[in-house]
């Protein structure tokens, strides 16, 4: 895979403007992930906290598939509370860099009335390529 941050966009901070992927390369979709503990309950009260649980969740689903953090093409943000996620900013970027590294994917972070597990204030999904 290729990240791709051309000089005419303002400078990603925490993600690729794109990323390319050359053919013959195996898809791996990964469903929304959110704080949930291995009972099935929503294990952490704090946005920070539950970003944690849910990068934790993704990265796990996306290992036993065999893929790595840096195989990640494309992650969505869903969060029930946008200006939550602007202030912690800073530190989610800490828990990404010290779950994932820094191949960022392209990514997007989206508004959300409410997520599906409803004590949930954020979930992640993404697309990894793996070689």
């Amino acid at each position: 895979m290729r990240r791709v941050n051309p000089p005419a966009l303002s400078p990603p901070r925490g993600f690729s403007h794109a990323v390319t992927a050359a053919a013959g390369s195996r898809l791996v979709f990964l469903a929304g992930q959110t704080a949930l503990d291995g009972a099935g309950r929503v294990a952490a009260d704090t946005l920070p906290g539950q970003f944690r649980l849910a990068l934790g969740n993704l990265l796990a689903a996306l290992t036993d598939c065999g893929g790595t953090p840096a195989d990640l093409a494309r992650v969505t943000v869903y969060t029930t509370d946008v200006a939550a996620y602007r202030h912690h900013a800073p530190e989610l970027g800490r828990i990404w860099r010290e779950l994932a590294g820094r191949d960022y994917p392209a990514m997007a972070v989206i508004g959300a009335v409410r997520l599906w597990d409803e004590d949930a204030r954020i979930e992640l999904d993404g697309i990894a390529v793996l070689p």
